[in-house]
């Protein structure tokens, strides 16, 4: 749960299509199969994502910068950015 006040996509449609806007540039292997127009509901429960919420073009932006670096045609594969991203988190000591 986030500590800052969070706006959830299902009451404002600003939110919901900021979600879906930056959830359409990840590659489909990060993603479960859904409706094109539905917000998965992972989605609906993400802190992270959600406490962007007050600023939707913000969450827009803030989280298309990792679709397009998660782009397939880029030299990283699947495997080298989990093991990034969990060599960070490490490093960090961060809980995700």
């Amino acid at each position: 749960m986030a500590w800052v006040k969070t706006i959830r996509p299902d009451e404002s449609d600003a939110v919901r299509d900021a979600v879906l806007a930056q959830r359409s540039l990840y590659p489909k292997v990060y993603g479960s199969p859904m409706a094109p127009d539905r917000v998965p509901q992972p989605v609906l429960d993400d802190s992270i994502t959600l406490s962007h919420s007050l600023i939707p073009a913000a969450l827009q932006h803030a989280f298309a910068t990792f679709g397009v670096l998660l782009n397939p045609e880029l030299p990283l594969s699947r495997r080298e950015h989990e093991m990034i991203a969990t060599t960070v988190s490490v490093l960090n000591k961060c809980f995700y």
